[in-house]
């Protein structure tokens, strides 16, 4: 998973963007994972914009995810289909939420809306 830059003739420079971590895609030396930048990017943000959300991140790992993503668009592409159908099981199969502490939360809202 590197990205390859020409320096002189001959001599090369990798550097590695994206490392996978428990089956999971993620920036490397960072707990950002591929999806956040990829998402944000697909939408139409800007590298500049991904990385005000995320100041952890240089805008050249930014820039890297990217280009990772786009060397390996179909790979990516069926991983973040696969995840996002993972992630949508799971909010089916969660339980909801007991009466109880739906009242609680509820009145600590209205609580908080007031004091604003």
């Amino acid at each position: 998973m590197r990205v390859t830059f020409k320096v002189k003739e001959r001599a090369y420079m990798a550097r590695e963007y994206i490392e996978k971590r428990n089956g999971a895609y993620y920036l490397t030396g960072s707990r950002v994972s591929l999806e956040s930048v990829i998402y944000p990017f697909l939408d139409g943000a800007s590298p500049e914009t991904i990385v005000d959300e995320f100041p952890t991140l240089s805008l050249e790992k930014v820039y890297g995810a990217i280009t990772f993503y786009l060397a390996n668009r179909a790979e990516i592409d069926a991983y973040l289909t696969e995840t996002e159908k993972l992630w949508e099981e799971a909010r089916k199969n969660q339980s909801p939420i007991p009466p109880a502490l739906r009242e609680r939360l509820e009145r600590a809202r209205r609580q908080l809306s007031f004091r604003a």
